[in-house]
């Protein structure tokens, strides 16, 4: 999910005229690749209503002109095949040179090992416990802000059970696809924890709970041995809808699933109390609370603002317990296999012609299969290299404990690769979500000016474009896996106070790092549909 090319809202169903958009998007000649602008939505696939959205110089398509190209495209997908549909799929490959930026990535990561296996435990523990005091900011406005943040996103709602059905013209799905699941991820490892300001939930909570004097705590509580089990499984659930649903991002579809879902943590919390389940259940603030914790900006309990290096809060972090590693784990194997479900790789392995792409609804199966395959496989190699270090290391730490603390220094790789694949979704249809806020409903409004805005999809187009957009992901997945070992050896060095255990404590992780690196860059640059 890392592009702009418009989705389908139903993918079962399937005229010729949706199946020239998968066509184009998956065509590939001799490495050459096939750009396609996005396309003006005069029309919507459902209801026929216009989604007023146009791109670069705002200028109607002639179809006059088209019909012989159109007739020959229909002519070549006519077979009735289903859409891919996605929330915001890649819409070109780069195919540059990758053995020079694998190579340079491998040895980046080898590099900083090394380094940091020479350098004195004094000099980087002096160097992670630098702080720069800023000022202090108090909670007094949270549950306002949170109830607006709660109005708009029942707004959100309500355009996506009643607005356009055009994904490129319902805010529903650019905003929790786009805004949300991209941005504030991003907005998160650069700023900390914003999202405990603005989830809608918070607000709405606080102001019950005060009408009825309810307790902070609610009346039940979570077993301990819980955990965070029921934040992995929603999480899980979530990634399913995102990645291998047939129609994601329908707004309809979208607005049934995230009103339910708010409305069963809401009663949730309720019952068990506002913190616990936030801490335990809403995948959502677990997520973004773990991204938060790389942020260079940390507040401490009373309100102080205090600048820090990009990963110093995971060194003092507790170890997390399995739920918590389970739930680290998945969110990076999640966001892999999102890149890897698209390769001809991994689309050759079922026999599915990535030329001839069949759609969502055909691949549900191997989808459900890889995205679980993926989690376990990562799980179960990142144990064993914590396993293989700690008895390279020896001492008398706790297998569990050594997971735990270790487990920290995958958000620096999690947050980078969020980046790497969203990056061109978010340059281009949060230009989308921007419009279509204006005009929720698609009844010819402009509240903010923006509707008439036009969308240029250039940024991400073009040859120059391409080689610095490339650059930015590489260079973010190379950095989050540099800055996983500063992590990584800061948790060693908590585990093995002396050096050398616990540099070969940290040694089998770096390897599998290396690995990841190389696997991430692959990703970047090898073919795929969509």
């Amino acid at each position: 999910m890392s592009s702009f090319a418009p989705p389908s809202v139903l993918p079962d169903i399937s005229p010729a005229g949706r199946e020239i958009g998968s066509f184009c998007r998956a065509t590939l000649f001799c490495g050459v690749e096939v750009w396609r602008k996005p396309r003006r939505h005069p029309i919507s696939p459902l209801a026929g209503e216009t989604s007023g959205r146009t791109e670069g110089g705002g200028k109607y398509l002639d179809w006059r002109k088209c019909a012989p190209v159109l007739i020959l495209l229909a002519l070549i997908c006519a077979s009735p095949t289903t859409a891919f549909a996605h929330a915001s799929d890649r819409g070109h490959v780069l195919l540059l040179p990758t053995g020079y930026y694998l190579a340079g990535g491998a040895f980046a990561v080898s590099v900083s090992f090394l380094v940091l296996a020479l350098l004195p435990p004094a000099a980087l523990d002096k160097f992670w416990r630098r702080r720069l005091p800023l000022f202090v900011f108090g909670d007094g406005a949270r549950t306002a802000i949170s109830l607006i943040s709660f109005a708009g996103f029942s707004i959100l709602i309500a355009a996506g059970l009643f607005g356009s059905r055009d994904p490129l013209s319902n805010p529903l799905p650019l905003v929790v696809w786009t805004l949300l699941w991209a941005g504030v991820t991003l907005l998160q490892g650069l700023f900390g924890d914003l999202w405990s300001w603005l989830n809608p939930w918070h607000g709405a909570w606080r102001l019950v709970s005060r009408l009825f004097s309810m307790s902070d705590k609610g009346p039940w509580r979570l077993p301990r041995w819980l955990g965070r089990w029921p934040a992995v499984i929603l999480f899980l659930a979530f990634a399913w809808f995102e990645l291998i649903d047939p129609a994601p991002d329908d707004p309809a579809r979208l607005a049934w699933a995230a009103g339910l879902y708010w409305l069963l943590a809401f009663l949730a919390m309720l019952v068990f109390g506002y913190r616990e389940w936030s801490r335990g259940g809403e995948f959502l603030t677990v997520f973004f609370s773990m991204v938060a914790r790389f942020a260079p900006v940390e507040r401490d309990g009373e309100g102080r603002l205090a600048l820090c290096w990009p990963g110093a809060k995971l060194l003092t972090a507790e170890p997390l317990p399995p739920s918590g590693v389970a739930f680290l784990l998945l969110a990076l194997s999640s966001v892999s296999f999102d890149g890897l479900s698209k390769t001809f790789f991994w689309l050759g392995l079922f026999g599915v012609n990535p030329l001839e792409f069949p759609g969502r609804t055909t691949v549900i199966g191997s989808g459900t299969f890889g995205l679980v395959l993926t989690f376990v496989l990562l799980a179960a190699v990142f144990l064993f290299a914590v396993f293989l270090g700690q008895r390279l290391a020896g001492g008398d730490q706790r297998f569990s404990q050594a997971i735990g603390l270790l487990v920290w220094s995958i958000v620096p790789i999690a947050l980078a690769y969020h980046v790497a694949h969203y990056l061109t979704a978010l340059l281009v249809d949060g230009q989308y979500a921007l419009a279509s806020l204006s005009d929720p409903f698609a009844l010819g409004w402009n509240l903010f000016g923006t509707a008439d805005m036009q969308i240029e999809a250039g940024i991400v187009a073009g040859a120059s474009s391409a080689w610095w957009l490339w650059n930015i992901q590489a260079g973010a997945i190379i950095t989050g896996h540099v800055l996983a070992v500063l992590v990584a050896h800061g948790c060693a060095w908590r585990l093995h106070p002396r050096p050398a255990r616990a540099a070969l404590g940290q040694f089998p992780l770096t390897v599998l790092m290396i690995a990841y690196t190389v696997f991430g860059l692959w990703l970047l640059a090898t073919p795929t549909v969509g």
